[in-house]
């Protein structure tokens, strides 16, 4: 295969759909090209939430989530707010500053006592002291947006290549002007890379330097329960939501950190973390405890060094690495790179603090000094 492509975009996760669809929008011919299958790692395993307050992208975020589905054609299962419940003081007292940091920015949060907490979740015990509401945010399916992106984007014309690895980038004059595959070279006038943790193994032989770690990010699933008042209910260090068929489906740290390969990584989960996250939801819902994990997902998920996303343009390149924030922020981020894109910079936040010259100097140790070892190294 051969062919001309206005933009080209390596990554076929939420990310890289997202802003294949926001630059189909604007009638540009766009090719997404991936390794594996649609959403096939994190942007498919991951708790659906979309509440990043500390993001320069949260107010769009906030604003296009309940119009998505609308504007895609397709289902997200998107839901409204968010309730985070605490069993530990500490944590009480870190929620309330959430929630003093979020009514500064003009967010609503309601601080609720332990009774009403219980009433909103029901299946929190006598341990749950109160928490937090999030008149904002909320969450959605995973499979089912990456799904709705991928279909929304081929009815704009937009083309997927599934099982298709970008093995080289050609530059001319600092531009890029083309990528191989095993299925051929297509040439682009612009190309995004949105490769998740393969980002830094693509950019590398162009001279550009990106600092990622991988990490396996895992979540257990259980069979269903009746739903509750509010689907998405944080805590104990967890972050998840309960799908419309009222299975649980949480994760949450920590990291099993893993070295990233050209052919990518296999997901799979281990079993004492998958322990350890069964242990935490029977602690945050002790009237769920008697619920049987019914299965577990695995997703690779790339870090930066701050945890915070690279959305850059480098000439006609546009970086987008979220550092473990993809799903939520996707409808932002998507916008943020088809200005990037098209404009040369985002109508609609400063993104400044998320260029890739923030890392100019860092130590070649980074990973060593962050404790951020693959078992193997470790």
């Amino acid at each position: 295969m051969s062919g001309h492509y206005d933009v080209i975009v390596i990554g076929a996760g939420v990310t890289g759909l997202s802003s294949a669809w926001w630059l189909a929008r604007d009638g540009l011919r766009v090719l997404v090209l991936d390794k594996g299958t649609v959403g096939a790692e994190a942007s498919s395993r991951n708790g659906g939430g979309a509440s990043h307050y500390q993001s320069p992208l949260f107010a769009e975020e906030q604003r296009l989530w309940p119009m998505m589905d609308d504007l895609l054609g397709y289902p997200t299962e998107h839901q409204a707010e968010r309730v985070i419940i605490a069993t530990d003081p500490h944590d009480l007292d870190h929620y309330h500053f959430v929630a003093d940091m979020c009514d500064a920015m003009g967010w609503r949060v309601d601080r609720i006592d332990g009774q009403t907490a219980r009433a909103m979740v029901p299946i929190a015990g006598d341990n749950c002291l109160g928490g937090i509401h999030f008149r904002f945010g909320g969450h959605a399916n995973p499979q089912r947006t990456v799904q709705a992106f991928a279909w929304a984007l081929q009815d704009l014309g937009g083309r997927i290549l599934q099982h298709c690895p970008v093995l080289s980038i050609e530059r001319t004059g600092g531009q890029v002007c083309a990528v191989t595959t095993p299925q051929g070279r297509f040439s682009c006038g612009a190309l995004v890379v949105a490769a998740g943790p393969q980002i830094a193994g693509l950019l590398a032989p162009i001279g550009i330097d990106v600092p990622l770690m991988a990490g396996r990010a895992e979540m257990i699933v259980t069979e269903p329960m009746p739903l509750m008042q509010l689907g998405g209910v944080d805590g104990n260090g967890l972050y998840g939501r309960q799908t419309l068929r009222g299975n649980l489906a949480f994760g949450g740290g920590p990291h099993e950190w893993i070295e990233t390969r050209p052919e990518g990584v296999r997901a799979r989960p281990t079993t004492p973390l998958s322990r350890g996250l069964a242990r935490r939801v029977a602690e945050l819902f002790p009237k769920a405890a008697h619920l049987h994990v019914i299965r577990s997902w695995a997703g690779i998920i790339e870090n930066t060094p701050d945890g915070r996303p690279v959305i850059d343009r480098i000439d006609n390149l546009v970086i987008a690495t979220m550092s473990g924030v993809g799903f939520g922020l996707s409808p932002a981020t998507g916008h943020a790179v088809r200005d990037l894109v098209v404009d040369g910079q985002c109508s609609f936040t400063d993104i400044a603090k998320l260029s890739l010259a923030r890392f100019a100097g860092l130590a070649p140790d980074w990973r060593e000094a962050c404790g951020w070892l693959s078992l193997s190294a470790a």
